[in-house]
């Protein structure tokens, strides 16, 4: 039987892919004041290094984009996806926005450390 293409679905809080029935990757975020955070991501180990957080934050980038909302990358993937997608910067709300490259992969660097440390 044919594995079907993941699929992003999202509630007001979550992003999230379902991978068969007990398993989810998903993105937390909340909104408010028109910028959408990005706080936490996950992708159960064995379907780590397929692509779906990337999916998972190109949806949340095309709902940002739908509902007129800036980002806030708060979890490191997030802030490795901007890093690696730099044609979606304009979406980050500021200072991220305004970061230089260097100023960017210090604070990936920075958010991997403190989520490494909890």
């Amino acid at each position: 039987m044919e594995q079907e293409p993941f699929k992003v679905e999202y509630t007001n809080t979550v992003f999230f892919i379902r991978l068969n029935k007990k398993d989810k990757a998903w993105l937390t975020y909340e909104v408010e004041d028109g910028v959408m955070t990005l706080k936490q991501t996950y992708t159960p180990e064995q379907y780590r290094g397929k692509g779906l957080a990337k999916m998972l934050v190109d949806k949340a980038v095309e709902v940002a984009k739908q509902k007129n909302l800036k980002i806030k990358p708060v979890c490191s993937y997030s802030v490795y996806y901007f890093l690696k997608n730099p044609q979606e910067r304009e979406i980050l709300a500021e200072p991220y926005r305004s970061m230089s490259e260097e100023e960017l992969k210090a604070y990936f660097e920075k958010r991997l450390e403190e989520e490494k440390s909890h």
